[in-house]
């Protein structure tokens, strides 16, 4: 793209070297999808170096007027830019090029024997994005390690995990979350996955009865029946799992109160008591996943069940999987002290402990002040990849979707026919990839409709996967 002529006028030098904006005109539609593609093309530039690290955006006012757009369209992708580390925004001063500016690409497919390994479809649930700044921060962090490494990296550390680690991660939930723990209570596990294990097997025995919401989280439906558990459904309405339809004798129940999955809805604080009642009085332990409160796109995250609870029967869950990407293998669990001892020998005879190297790179994340900045970004991120899905979704009239102020996937309505697991095969051949609703039933009738996530992919992807299932599906509902 041209570049402006140089001038002896000092305001003129400054805009020495950038593009001619005017010139991005061609680029933008008539009418609908202006966001995405300037955009692109604004990526595109950065990229390309045509626009230069450092360099100052024009307002979006001025540029808005340039390109005979509406400034809400550019400072959209203004956001969206931010969102991905090509821009940075600073108080007072306007729009900047990022002065590292991501240079990552996806990865190539991996080939084996077999086939290449393929990226997920957009909507697949459980893919993070991958953010150029914090992968190169944390890289900076591990190499410091590597460079420098402490003697816990040469012998078998403690099962509960690096105590830095641990005072870090007590000390942003207590801050973040609300809840009540120290570095003793909290034991780093290799995910939610391990930490539901642990818990199953420290706590419960075969043939003991969990209540779980139903529906539910799949997999951890499938780690209490894997353990010779018996469950029962709690319906889940929208003050979230009812416990007024507790079963008699059931020794704990698996809840996910400030995000239900998969329908995310929030329990509401009568339930909430009402759970924490029920423990206390019967003994029996509340299982609480918090898998994805970090992402609350209106006021900050809900505080957690556990800090409401002064008997100790709530047993709290994280992960760094979700927020970060799930490759770190590395999440957290606050056990009360009647079952720690348990636990602890259980993580030791399983796989020891944690990765040191990971788990010190991760503390320094949290400690310098990265990982708040990071959270930042990924909630822009993850907003934005929202509205494109819900944008794409909303061109089928036959769909109902609300629209989600937290967390990373949506749940959609659909007509009457054809079922939800018909839906999928539609939606997979369209590129899109959802869940079937009815398949996350427990014990109570299943529920039609699709949950799609919105996390791991960039928002034109999203969007346009959504417009070719919403155009099936539409097209579908009219023979």
């Amino acid at each position: 793209m041209p570049l402006d002529r140089k001038s002896t006028n000092s305001d003129e030098k400054i805009r020495t070297n950038q593009p001619d904006w005017s010139l991005l005109v061609p680029v933008l539609p008539a009418a609908g999808k202006r966001t995405p593609a300037l955009y692109r093309e604004l990526r595109r530039l950065i990229e390309a170096g045509a626009i230069p690290p450092g360099s100052k955006l024009p307002p979006s006012r001025d540029l808005a007027q340039r390109l005979k757009t509406s400034r809400g369209s550019v400072v959209a992708a203004f956001e969206m830019l931010i969102a991905e580390g090509y821009a940075v925004a600073r108080a007072g001063a306007g729009t900047f090029v990022a002065d590292r500016v991501p240079t990552m690409k996806p990865a190539a497919p991996v080939k084996t024997a077999d086939a290449a390994l393929k990226m997920p479809l957009p909507g697949t649930l459980g893919v993070a994005m991958a953010d150029a700044r914090t992968m190169g921060i944390f890289r900076t962090l591990l190499s410091r390690h590597l460079a420098r490494p402490g003697p816990e990296h040469f012998h078998y550390g403690d099962p509960r995990g690096g105590e830095a680690l641990r005072e870090a991660v007590a000390a942003y939930l207590r801050q973040a979350r609300g809840v009540r723990c120290d570095t003793r209570s909290i034991v780093i596990t290799t995910g939610t996955q391990q930490g539901i294990d642990l818990i199953i097997r420290s706590a419960l025995a075969p043939g003991d009865r969990v209540m779980i919401e139903d529906p539910c989280y799949p997999s951890a439906r499938a780690a209490f029946a894997g353990n010779g558990l018996v469950l029962s459904g709690l319906a889940v309405d929208a003050e979230g799992a009812d416990i007024g339809f507790a079963v008699a004798g059931a020794r704990a129940v698996y809840v996910t109160p400030s995000h239900q999955f998969p329908l995310g809805v929030t329990m509401s604080m009568r339930r909430r008591l009402a759970l924490i009642d029920w423990a206390r009085d019967t003994g029996g332990w509340i299982i609480e996943d918090d898998y994805d409160s970090e992402f609350r796109f209106a006021g900050p995250p809900l505080a957690a069940m556990q800090g409401m609870d002064d008997s100790g029967r709530v047993i709290y869950l994280g992960t760094f999987s979700k927020v970060l990407f799930p490759g770190l293998r590395l999440g957290y669990a606050v056990i009360p002290d009647p079952l720690l001892e348990t636990l602890v020998a259980l993580r030791s005879r399983s796989d020891r402990s944690p990765p040191t190297l990971a788990e010190g790179a991760l503390g320094d994340l949290l400690r310098e002040g990265h990982f708040a900045a990071h959270l930042r970004r990924a909630r822009r991120q993850a907003q934005a990849a929202r509205d494109a899905l819900v944008a794409g979704l909303s061109l089928a009239r036959c769909l109902s979707v609300d629209v989600p102020d937290q967390g990373l996937h949506l749940v959609a309505g659909l007509p009457e026919t054809p079922s939800d697991t018909a839906v999928v095969e539609i939606a997979r051949q369209a590129g899109l990839g959802v869940r079937a609703l009815s398949a996350m039933a427990v014990t109570n009738p299943p529920r039609q409709g699709l949950v799609i996530g919105f996390s791991g992919f960039a928002p034109e992807v999203l969007h346009e996967a959504a417009r070719r299932f919403a155009a099936a599906i539409q097209l579908l509902s009219r023979t």
